[in-house]
């Protein structure tokens, strides 16, 4: 099957233009062969189809159609799952033929740009487990869950249509070209291909959204292991761990990645239950119970040493090492899911869906439902990653596919796993614990009167479940426990205890899903200050050349300074000021995420344009059209709007008449200080609103420019790939996804006949 006609591959020039290299096997299974194998479809093949498409089918009818007062879990499990196996088989493949046509026969930066610290050639697998830690963050934990209050369907059907035609998209594709310039920067990137003034812009704005949203990450990791000695012990505890495997697997047991993969899981395993066992402790409690102020700088200290280290020896295994905990606990969550059958009592469209002044998320369905829901469907720091750490290890161009728009897909259902969880819960002790303790009243009874009087159809909430609840998980209180982790931790403890262990188990569940949540977004932290660090080499690089290499010590270490100490210093500010650390930064932090999908589609659309792929530009235009007008529309109305609870002017101006006015108390701010605090914040966020939507607004019109040019330009016969690195001859052979195909399984044989030392002999020569 994997014969290659003529002699194969090594005896005479390709029609790529490489040259093969002398004395290997065959670098890549050839495209008749590949494309032979992807046309075999048996009988038994097109049954498992037909069948996925069925029960895709029957799941979303059961969502979409059906209207019963309860709708089974079981059904979103099914109709993500079945939807994401047909977007990633059928629509993957149309971008991979049509627009990126990648070539394993030419060498990715990881082979031609090796130097053991950021380009280094990683197992497509242990990558895979990387890229997904690091796109990972608090979006898809935190986003889905307020933004439920809107009822299931809005939420369900954007996470999952809009990752299939969106998200997943924009992470194959920047991470593609990215590869295919060396590893470059997003910023980099729009700076080449859209010129200097739309250039200029996306540079600016990445760099500052990358520091609002890296502090926002950090934020959400302080919050979670504040005073919680379990959580410091096992989340610290994989620091460890992750050396242990990078050491292990460089120069211990090369290549033997299933080996370090138990060992790690093991370990982690190990971590998570001594977690427990040392904060029962007294010595334990005393020593891994710190403050807000104490495990910030830990972070911050943490994100500059991340940032520096060779990536084999502390980023990559310890995002490969998080993956476990992160799909594990899904797919644990999901065949509870399975198993328990629970029955969701939230409406389809809730009575929120059509009103713009919900007591947990403020503003209409539309926009502002799409950039709540900040990274399951479509996430602008995705691209940033996409162009950061992931192309610089790149073994071969076909794994993009897999790591780019399957790790998307992965999100997408870890997403879909925190609605499920969100919803499963009683719909009132969901408003109890998402509501500010301003309008619950902070004690079970007023909570409960408060929710009862919001007329919610089906809802009467005693203040016993709020308590009862409490005691179960074991916290005091549950009441206006916002910013959707804890709702998320409920829900797991409420579904994982009828599937094993009971009510006894749930304060362990509980705990278990807090630690799970911070230990999840930690991993975003390390990544994107490295990925920080390179946009700022790459942006200094374009005045002082010498920034632009990566491997250069002082560059690395002077920019990973400046990043950090930027969002560090953004990060202290929300830690100790409690006015102005999550109010300030989560809202700017959805739409400033999906400005940056926006301003990402863009370098993308004009890329596609340049290399001729008119016929498909239609793939990247129509998400792009979606993210620019969601975006550009809810940044009008947070800047415009005359709503307080909308508008951030519109809230300054009201808290700034109250001071004038002399009062000492106004909304929810009971002091003079915390109202000055909201004049403060509240103009912070509205004029970085005006510079984030402005910046992106010009890198739009800029890429739409250079689109209609590569139009003209194509029509002339010109197809413009210049700021492509050059094609050089790959030395290595690697499968392209998951489970390698019968011609990667032969080939792979051939060059295990290889000895040991010529296959590194050839592989040094790069």
């Amino acid at each position: 099957m994997g014969a290659m006609p003529d002699g194969g591959p090594n005896t005479a020039l390709l029609d790529d233009g490489i040259e093969p290299v002398p004395g290997l096997p065959a670098t890549a299974v050839d495209e008749s062969v590949r494309e032979a194998e992807e046309r075999n479809w048996t009988p038994a093949k097109i049954a498992l189809w037909v069948a996925i498409a069925l029960l895709g089918g029957v799941a979303w009818f059961m969502l979409a159609i059906v209207r019963g007062e309860t709708v089974n879990a079981i059904w979103f499990v099914f109709a993500s799952v079945c939807t994401y196996l047909i977007g990633y088989r059928f629509y993957s493949k149309v971008i991979e033929r049509y627009i990126t046509k990648p070539n394993d026969r030419r060498a990715t930066p990881a082979e031609y740009k090796a130097d053991g610290k950021d380009y280094v050639r990683t197992d497509r697998n242990v990558l895979f487990g990387h890229h997904f830690a690091a796109i990972a963050g608090a979006g898809p934990l935190v986003g889905p869950i307020i933004a439920a209050q809107m009822g299931y369907l809005p939420g369900t059907l954007w996470l999952i249509v809009g990752v299939v035609l969106a998200g997943a998209v924009q992470d194959y594709l920047v991470m593609f070209f990215s590869m295919r310039r060396g590893g470059r920067s997003l910023g980099q990137m729009a700076r080449e291909e859209l010129g200097v003034i739309g250039g200029t812009a996306a540079l600016v704005a990445t760099l500052l959204i990358m520091v609002i949203i890296v502090a926002i990450l950090a934020l959400v990791v302080v919050n979670a292991l504040a005073e919680s000695p379990w959580g410091v012990f096992s989340v610290g505890m994989t620091i460890p761990i992750a050396l242990f495997m990078g050491v292990y697997l460089r120069y211990l047991r090369p290549g033997k990645v299933m080996e370090v993969s138990i060992i790690g899981f093991v370990l982690l395993m190990a971590a998570i239950i001594g977690g427990g066992a040392v904060a029962g402790t007294e010595w334990g409690a005393a020593f891994f119970h710190l403050d807000k102020v104490t495990i910030a700088w830990a972070l911050i200290a943490y994100g500059f040493i991340a940032a520096i280290l060779p990536v084999w020896l502390l980023l990559a295994p310890r995002d490969y090492l998080s993956t476990f905990m992160k799909i594990g606990v899904i797919v644990m969550l999901a065949l509870a899911v399975i198993v328990v059958r629970p029955e969701v009592t939230v409406p389809a469209f809730s009575e929120f869906a059509s009103r713009d002044n919900g007591p947990v998320l403020s503003g209409a369905l539309f926009p502002f439902l799409f950039v709540t829901i900040a990274c399951g469907a479509l996430s602008g720091f995705h691209a940033l990653i996409s162009s950061g750490t992931t192309p610089k290890l790149i073994e071969k161009e076909r794994q993009t596919r897999f790591i780019g728009y399957g790790g998307m897909l992965m999100e997408s259902f870890v997403a879909i796993m925190a609605l499920v969880a969100a919803i499963s819960i009683d719909r009132g002790l969901y408003f109890a614990m998402n509501a500010p303790a301003a309008l619950t009243g902070g004690t079970v009874e007023t909570a409960a009167a408060w929710v009862n009087s919001l007329g919610l159809s089906g809802v009467n909430l005693s203040p016993s479940l709020l308590s009862e609840t409490a005691a179960n998980v074991g916290e005091q209180s549950i009441i206006s426990r916002t910013g959707g982790a804890p709702t998320l931790a409920v829900g797991l403890a409420h579904i994982m205890q009828q599937f094993i262990g009971g009510t006894a188990l749930m304060g362990f569940w509980y705990h278990f899903a807090i630690m799970f949540e911070a230990l999840f977004i930690l991993t975003a932290v390390d990544a994107g200050t490295r990925v920080a660090r390179f946009m700022l080499q790459d942006s200094i690089g374009n005045f002082v050349p010498k920034f632009k290499e990566h491997s250069w010590r002082p560059g690395a270490w002077l920019a990973t300074a400046v990043m950090v100490a930027a969002w560090g210093a953004v990060l202290l500010m929300g830690v100790t000021d409690p006015l102005g650390g999550i109010n300030t930064l989560f809202p700017l932090f959805g739409i400033a995420n999906q400005l940056l999908a926006a301003i990402a589609l863009s370098v993308v659309l004009a890329i596609v344009a340049k290399r001729g792929s008119f016929k498909y530009l239609w793939i990247v235009a129509l998400p792009l059209a979606f993210a620019a007008v969601v975006t550009i529309t809810a940044s009008f109305q947070k800047i415009f709007s005359p709503v307080p609870a909308v508008g951030y002017f519109a809230n300054n101006a009201g808290f700034a008449k109250a001071l004038a006015d002399g009062k000492t108390s106004f909304g929810t701010a009971k002091t003079q200080a915390a109202m000055e605090a909201v004049v403060r914040n509240t103009a912070i966020q509205g004029w970085l609103s005006v510079i984030f939507v402005v910046l992106s607004i010009i890198v739009i019109i800029t890429a739409l420019i250079a689109t209609v040019k590569a139009f003209r330009n194509a029509s002339a016969g010109v197809v413009n790939m210049q700021f492509e690195d050059p094609a050089l001859p790959s030395r290595i052979f690697a499968p392209a996804g998951l489970i390698p195909t019968a011609a990667e399984r032969e080939l792979e044989a051939q060059w295990k006949k290889l000895p040991a030392d010529q296959r590194l002999e050839h592989s040094a020569r790069h």
